[in-house]
């Protein structure tokens, strides 16, 4: 696996979507966990694209171990290197 920092900034939930979930006939807690289900879709896409398998052969370990080379990124290069901005 290529632990290669996305240096473009990456769109979780771009306007559109985000619009199409606001116009759902959902409550407010539901409507929280489309916005989450659909950016958890986007991350795991890229985590999969990293390690050059589908989201489907994604396993747990792989996925904690992107997430703790992510954040390692993060501490050790800055925001603004690291995959996730937070």
């Amino acid at each position: 696996m290529d632990i290669t920092p996305n240096k473009p900034s990456t769109q979780f939930l771009s306007s559109e979507e985000s619009a199409q979930v606001d116009a759902a006939l959902l409550s407010s807690p539901e409507k929280f966990l489309t916005r989450l289900t659909i950016s958890s879709l986007r991350t795991l896409q890229h985590i999969a694209k990293e390690y050059d398998i589908s989201i489907e052969e994604l396993t747990t370990k792989q996925i904690i171990t992107w997430f703790e080379n992510d954040a390692k990124v993060r501490r050790e290069k800055g925001i603004e290197e690291a995959f996730l901005k937070w």
